[in-house]
């Protein structure tokens, strides 16, 4: 699903894709996507779209297991470093469908998006 919303890139070598808050949205309402923030705890505690999981980047390698790498991912940071990182190992790890939120929490916040805090 998410590949069909998602600019070019894969995993092999390539940075990985970027999705924007518009199809975060749209992905979020179908309710098939998973969306991994991998900023640290304090960072999450102060605010993080309603959902998500928290998995530090730190953590992300040990914690994938619990994802479902049949289902697609969106990865969220403070502003989309940290989440091209956190996407480029989920694709190199088996994942297939994994993209960055471009601009991260700071884009998503701007656009008016619901957050909420811990």
């Amino acid at each position: 699903m998410l590949n069909r919303l998602l600019r070019a890139g894969t995993g092999t070598g390539a940075t990985a894709p970027e999705t924007d808050v518009v199809q975060t949205v749209r992905a979020r309402a179908a309710g098939t996507t998973q969306i991994v923030d991998v900023r640290e705890p304090d960072e999450w505690a102060a605010g993080h779209i309603p959902g998500a999981l928290n998995f530090p980047l730190g953590d992300l390698g040990r914690r994938k297991s619990e994802l479902d790498a049949a289902r697609p991912v969106i990865t969220v940071c403070r502003s989309g470093r940290r989440s091209l990182i956190a996407a480029e190992e989920l694709l190199t790890g088996g994942f297939t469908d994994a993209a960055s939120l471009a601009g991260g929490m700071v884009a998503w916040e701007n656009a008016k998006q619901p957050v909420e805090a811990s």
